[in-house]
């Protein structure tokens, strides 16, 4: 297992995702791991910072506290601004500044790395190719934006792991363009669609992407966008009449369970959403070109446990399906309502956008996706828009989504405050309706879903 370039690492922001899941991977290298949040005081990041205190992490207030002169590497996200308290004082001890996309690409030299790329699917089908590879014993590792809840069951936060064998599965993220610094064996387009960034953009990633990839690129032939990266139909998959090897026909979704077939072999896996079996479709692709074979890929998808927060669904209560979804951007909300609306006539779904740019970015496509898959029987909730900090204009507001929703014929309705949700959507939850809950990066979700279920 190769070393990476320092002995010991400082994280700003530890308690996000991304930086959660390097710090677990660093120490599981034998690196003497360390870092800070602001959030550490919410009560929401109780069980992450607890998590990481059981692996041997040190856990700091955002205060510099925590950094000294054995501070080796400092790691801070894209989103930490130069003014940072902990910045200053590693500059002042001359303590090497990278990025979490650098630390990243330093470990997926460690290994054989299979990336994982496009605008929506990364958590899920990670998760997939990662079951599956560990199915047939080739102990995987895999750097997650999800927590993985076999992983979980473990008590981890579930988006990391350290495996033996010679293959790492990481996400290639597109929306700070770190996906140009990583050099994978294999890579795997999912699918191109605005987000962070206007498509031209993200097209001229995914050419320095596909060029950086040593062997086998493997695209969603069902996408258009991903279907012009084309380099071997053979290793391509689609769920449509795309041109590619692993096709899927007979698709179906029979309660929280969806069934479909790939050259002839049958699968069962117990989630929801056709976008999922395009996930898996990815996975099996990518784990065909490794040696396995797609019976073996149906008997570990059999056994798949999910992702944290992906088509969650926490329970039934007094007639009602509560679905918790991490659903971000317009494609991802639109799926998300989709998948709800194969379990029930009648959806009464909730969103809370995140940042006041990409919410005034995304607009119209929020508005268009939403009002495409949205049913006459369908009920539409918004709150305001999740404020993370820092200097941002809020010329925008969830309600101003809301009236453009109405406009085009939605039953959409505005509620400031998520604590005032239940009570305002309760005369529309009637017996076998489903309750999706919508949101991302705020840390209060976590917890949210649950909130809302003793409401029920």
């Amino acid at each position: 297992m190769s070393k990476l370039s320092y002995s010991s690492y400082f994280f700003v922001g530890i308690a996000g995702t991304g930086m959660s899941a390097l710090a677990q991977y660093a120490k599981g290298l034998g690196c003497k791991v360390a870092g800070s949040d602001r959030l550490f005081d919410n009560p929401s990041n109780v069980d992450t910072k607890s998590k990481l205190l059981a692996e041997g992490i040190d856990c700091y207030p955002q205060n510099a506290s925590g950094i000294d002169a054995t501070t080796k590497c400092l790691v801070v996200s894209t989103a930490i601004e130069s003014s940072n308290i902990e910045i200053q004082k590693a500059n002042q001890l001359h303590i090497p500044i990278i990025t979490r996309s650098q630390l990243l690409a330093e470990i997926g030299g460690t290994k054989k790395t299979i990336a994982i790329a496009g605008t929506s699917g990364k958590s899920t089908t990670s998760a997939m190719l990662f079951d599956i590879l560990q199915y047939v014993n080739y102990d995987a590792s895999i750097i997650s934006g999800a927590g993985l809840t076999r992983l979980i069951k473990q008590n981890k936060i579930g988006n990391a792991y350290v495996g033996s064998g010679e293959w790492l599965v990481i996400e290639a993220d597109e929306s700070d363009g770190s996906i140009i610094n990583y050099q994978p064996e294999i890579g795997v387009l999912l699918n191109v669609e605005k987000d962070h960034k206007e498509v031209e953009e993200l097209i001229e990633l995914f050419k320095i992407f596909k060029k950086n990839t040593k062997n086998k690129f493997i695209v969603n032939a069902s996408n258009s966008i991903a279907a012009s990266f084309t380099e071997d139909n053979k290793v391509n998959f689609s769920c449509t009449n795309g041109a590619a090897f692993y096709q899927s026909k007979n698709y179906k979704q029979v309660g929280a369970s969806i069934y479909f077939e790939v050259l002839d072999v049958k699968f069962c896996i117990h989630t929801i959403g056709k976008h999922n079996m395009e996930n898996a479709l990815a996975a099996i692709a990518t784990a065909c070109i490794l040696g396995v074979t797609v019976q073996q890929c149906a008997n570990a998808l059999l056994q798949y446990e999910g992702i944290y927060r992906r088509n969650q669904i926490i329970g039934k209560k007094n007639g009602i399906t509560l679905i918790d979804d991490y659903a971000h951007n317009p494609a991802k909300v639109a799926a998300a309502l989709s998948s709800a609306q194969a379990f029930s006539d009648h959806v009464v779904a909730w969103f809370q956008p995140h940042g006041f740019e990409p919410t005034r970015f995304l607009r119209h496509e929020f508005v268009n996706e939403i009002a495409s898959v949205m049913r006459p029987s369908d009920v539409f909730f918004m709150s305001e828009i999740y404020y993370a900090g820092g200097t941002v204009a809020k010329t925008i507001s969830a309600n101003d989504l809301i009236y453009d929703l109405k406009s085009k014929g939605v039953r959409a309705i505005y509620v400031e405050n998520r604590d005032n949700l239940v009570a305002a959507a309760k005369i529309y939850l009637v017996e076998n309706s489903v309750f999706l809950l919508m949101g991302a990066r705020d840390p209060s979700l976590e917890s949210y879903a649950s909130a809302v279920f003793s409401q029920l």
